[in-house]
């Protein structure tokens, strides 16, 4: 395994040797760079989970790590952790996973972005490698690829949201006392103050999980039901 120390420099190890490292505290592997004839386009992300950017090499790897921003679970994210690897059918292989996250059991989780219909030999035997590393590590994985259309639309909305500026009080206070009793969207809004200064706070409640709503069956909306979550993050 390939990896970036501490100290910034590039060290290779047996998995056995560091599987144990926070790799979401260290540097990307490798840097993504764009170049002339790309296929796909790259682009930042910022992770409120780690106030830290994360380099996408595609739009779909960007919702993937806004997924796991929004997932309460991920305590931890980097993209581009590490190089494994491994004999192949044509000599030796290596890849480098999109992501690593941390979660808030103090497991790890590898992350591969890329649909069913893009995935080549190459890329299914890497992939199955990857697996194999991660069972040995105590790891899990995870290969994703298109995303259901609706939860992408209310996740991207919301993760306009997503950064603590959004926090105010007594605002924040009175909408999660207000949504104590499940209520409309734009209601409950109203019930604390204008609602343009209040929804920025709603949105970033709702992206923290202070406040639930379905985001899979339908658009967000003014008659969306929102409530107070058990659990905040």
């Amino acid at each position: 395994m390939g990896y970036v120390d501490e100290d910034c420099v590039g060290r290779r190890e047996p998995l056995s040797a560091c599987w144990t490292l926070r790799f979401e505290r260290l540097s990307p592997v490798r840097t993504v760079k764009s170049y002339k004839g790309q296929r796909s386009v790259t682009r930042d992300y910022w992770a409120a989970t780690t106030a830290r950017q994360l380099s996408c090499e595609s739009h779909l790897e960007r919702h993937h790590a806004m997924l796991m921003d929004f997932d309460p679970q991920v305590t931890g994210l980097v993209g581009q952790p590490f190089r494994l690897f491994w004999p192949g059918r044509r000599g030796r292989r290596g890849h480098v996973p999109d992501f690593f996250a941390r979660l808030d059991d103090g497991g790890g989780l590898v992350v591969d972005v890329r649909p069913d219909e893009h995935i080549e030999p190459d890329d299914a035997e890497a992939f199955a490698a990857t697996a194999r590393a991660c069972e040995l590590a105590g790891w899990a994985f995870r290969r994703v690829g298109a995303i259901d259309p609706v939860l992408l639309a209310n996740t991207r909305w919301l993760a306009g949201y997503r950064h603590p500026r959004n926090h105010r009080e007594p605002a924040a206070s009175e909408l999660a006392a207000v949504f104590a009793e499940p209520g409309g969207l734009l209601s409950g809004a109203e019930r604390v103050g204008d609602r343009l200064a209040v929804l920025p706070v709603l949105y970033h409640l709702l992206w923290r999980r202070v406040l639930e709503v379905d985001l899979e069956s339908c658009l967000l909306g003014p008659r969306s039901v929102v409530r107070r979550a058990v659990t905040a993050r």
